[in-house]
């Protein structure tokens, strides 16, 4: 620092009484207002051509007329600023432009670490260390609270009125209810529609996983506008099949072969699991259902004697199992399992897997929203071949499968 602005410093220092960090964050305040009064006050000399009393080199009509509070947040805290005016209205501030109240960024700061499943203590301590701000678990929830009537819009928009593909799974959290923690199911649906771009249709919140909430959601889905789903591809939960049978009766229900190998392996002795689920692949693999059938009897004459629960699984739900064996490779590729969701979970919980309780309901929808928001930017370009799949759409769902 030059010794002039030095000694100018120094000289502050003394008049303010500055002797803690306290006195010099409200030094640096005091110095940004001022700072960026002086340059808004150049803006305006600079709109006019002259200067303030410099009448003699006025060459315009329009002159200086007065001023206007404005109050905004900084780094420092709140600023308060009084913005020069001219009589025309020309003058439009760039340093605090019109209609910006916080110079900081302070909140999209917050949001950021928020959104990276950052804990509010930390935050804090990042808050403070990096930027000298006191931001205490009360301010994080008030300006992430503020993403409330965003998610809100977001859950009620409205979407496509035909969707090719949906997936619909579940994600389990705990959250602190009533002064206990109770288990929570997030229900997704990630669908996609008839271009072949996928989204996140919605993201709710709700007791645990049942098929009386999930009727609830494709309840919710019908009244935004969706009115037909050509293939909905599930997991494994009773009654998963009935609820999608009363709202969308004409959807075509592939259960997710992942889904239920993990539940048909479950009470196979490890030593058993690889060889079982290496029988298990020719099922799936098959190129038609009466092939993957015929492997199916195979795996019974082979597994049935020592593990019938695990054989009987497949056959008694064969018949969402077998749904993608009416459709060409590309679809069955896309359909026979919720691997997309399974993909999304997996983003969902990188970000949450550090909590072990969310305090609310609210603080783990935010959370969850954010991580969203990013992946589903990326969501960009359609599935790759669509227009081949489009094409065995509309042979297999006619006019179902038309573009509106």
């Amino acid at each position: 620092m030059p010794k002039k602005e030095k000694s100018l410093m120094r000289q502050l220092i003394e008049e303010r009484g500055v002797k803690d960090i306290a006195g010099v964050q409200s030094l640096v305040k005091e110095l940004t207002a001022g700072m960026i009064q002086d340059i808004m006050d150049a803006e305006l000399d600079d709109e006019l051509g002259y200067s303030k009393y410099d009448y003699k080199n006025k060459q315009t009509a329009n002159s200086r007329n007065g001023r206007y509070p404005k109050t905004v947040t900084s780094t420092q805290g709140d600023i308060e600023l009084s913005v020069p005016r001219d009589r025309d209205g020309e003058y439009e501030p760039q340093v605090v432009k019109k209609h910006q109240m916080d110079i900081s960024e302070i909140e999209d700061k917050i949001i950021f670490l928020y959104s990276q499943g950052t804990s509010t203590r930390d935050i804090e301590r990042t808050m403070q260390e990096m930027y000298g701000i006191e931001v205490d678990a009360t301010r994080v929830t008030k300006i992430t609270d503020k993403l409330l009537p965003m998610i809100r819009e977001w859950q009620n928009r409205p979407l496509e009125s035909v969707y090719a593909m949906v997936m619909l799974d579940a994600i389990h959290y705990k959250v602190r209810e009533d002064g206990a923690v109770a288990k929570k199911a997030v229900y997704i649906a990630v669908g996609t529609d008839m271009e072949g771009r996928k989204d996140v249709l919605g993201l709710w919140v709700g007791a645990t996983e049942s098929s009386k909430y999930w009727l609830g959601v494709l309840s919710g889905l019908k009244n935004r506008g969706v009115t037909d789903i050509l293939i909905a591809s599930v997991d494994g939960l009773a009654g998963f099949i009935e609820a999608i049978a009363v709202a969308y009766p004409k959807t075509e229900v592939q259960r997710c072969v992942i889904h239920q190998i993990r539940s048909s392996t479950r009470y196979v002795s490890y030593k058993d699991i690889k060889a079982f689920t290496a029988a298990l692949k020719p099922i799936y693999k098959a190129p038609t259902e009466e092939a993957a059938l015929a492997e199916l009897d195979k795996l019974e004459g082979e597994w049935g004697g020592k593990y019938p629960a695990s054989v009987q699984s497949w056959r008694k739900n064969w018949d969402e199992l077998a749904t993608m064996f009416k459709y060409p490779e590309p679809i069955r590729r896309i359909i026979y399992t919720t691997n997309a969701i399974e993909n999304f979970n997996r983003q969902l919980r990188k970000v949450t897997k550090t909590k072990g309780a969310f305090v609310s309901d609210d603080a783990l929808l935010k959370q969850l929203y954010l991580v969203t928001m990013r992946v589903a930017e990326k969501w960009t370009m359609p599935i790759q071949g669509w227009g081949g799949i489009l094409m065995s759409l509309m042979v297999f769902f006619g006019d179902r499968a038309a573009i509106q």
